[in-house]
């Protein structure tokens, strides 16, 4: 019998109290102590699962905690990152590691001497259709990528406030896909454009986007194409495709299960899922499942680390700099 793990969960918002279901959920992880700046939402949370309330000092100088879950809001993640390693924890931190970039680099310089296991919270790579599509790209069944085509158009717009925080389209939406790119191709982006607009929001015009559209050439001179939207009006749409120089490879949007109607005047089939999270929801659970995995010393291939954080984020910069500046704009190398 395998000695569970023991998680401090920092943060119990929305995205916390997915992670916290999921730690108290999984065989090998006993979710031990929850942290939050609004005691109430903490003590509901460790009620519900049977964990302690600790203030973040507390947690992270106990002896009881072997990791730590950080899912609290952006602008906290990097001083939590550095606090968490250094007190020996190992780290499932929620993407971005921090909304400045040169912050992000120090923090990772800071903290990758220390050889403690962390892993960023790009769980889109645990995707079964994603996964499958990338295990067919490195066999090899189409050659070798020539051109991508990614789309990532949320069903429902965020709340305002949330907007107000998210370091924007960029860092917060497309940034997953900037690191499955990445992932998928085995390559790095070196030049981004981007042009975007506030069509669903009109409100947030001064401070963000809500639709764009992005071109991207890789190293290895492969080129690629995203688009982002906060709104759709026919469901979560997510899909990926890569043609090759031999064929061309698809992980699909997803319908919800039900059945088709034939009709005579017609098909109607089963429509998208209804928002974001239906369709990513497993994806939580199998990443943490991988770093579960990977701290009792199995080989994880898909486990993204500090280093993928700062490439996807460096895109992501580069890509916020192309929609001011309105032109094509080269991506910083980024290193421990």
């Amino acid at each position: 019998m395998r000695t569970p793990q023991r998680f401090a969960l920092l943060g119990c918002g929305f995205i916390g109290q997915v992670h916290a279901a999921n730690l108290a959920a999984h065989p090998d992880i006993v979710l031990a102590r929850v942290c939050d700046i609004d005691i109430a939402r903490a003590e509901e949370v460790a009620r519900r699962y049977g964990a302690q309330v600790a203030s973040v000092s507390e947690a992270l100088a106990s002896d009881a905690i072997d990791a730590v879950l950080i899912a609290s809001a952006t602008p906290t993640h990097a001083t939590l990152l550095e606090q968490a390693v250094k007190a020996g924890k190992a780290v499932y931190c929620e993407k971005p590691i921090d909304l400045s970039l040169s912050r992000a680099c120090e923090v990772v310089a800071n903290l990758t001497p220390l050889q403690v296991s962390v892993t960023v919270g790009f769980n889109r790579r645990f995707d079964r259709s994603h996964q499958q599509l990338k295990a067919q790209l490195e066999q090899g069944v189409i050659g070798r990528p020539e051109l991508i085509q990614m789309v990532c158009r949320a069903s429902q717009r965020p709340p305002l406030s949330y907007l107000q925080t998210s370091g924007g389209q960029m860092r917060d939406q497309a940034i997953h896909f900037f690191d499955l790119l990445r992932w998928l191709t085995g390559d790095e982006v070196v030049t981004v454009g981007a042009l975007g607009a506030a069509l669903a929001m009109p409100e947030i015009r001064e401070f963000d986007v809500d639709t764009s559209v992005l071109i991207m050439r890789l190293q290895q001179g492969a080129l690629a194409q995203l688009d982002n939207t906060r709104r759709t009006a026919y469901g979560y749409d997510e899909r990926i495709s890569v043609m090759g120089s031999d064929g061309m490879l698809v992980s699909e949007s997803q319908a919800e299960r039900g059945a088709t109607l034939y009709q005579t005047h017609g098909i109607t089939r089963p429509g998208l899922y209804a928002d974001w999270f239906s369709r990513v929801q497993a994806t939580y659970y199998s990443h943490l499942d991988a770093f579960v995995r990977h701290m009792r010393g199995e080989p994880v291939a898909d486990l993204p680390g500090l280093i993928d954080g700062l490439r996807a984020q460096a895109i992501a910069e580069a890509a916020q700099r192309s929609l001011t500046l309105g032109e094509f704009t080269e991506v910083a190398w980024v290193t421990a």
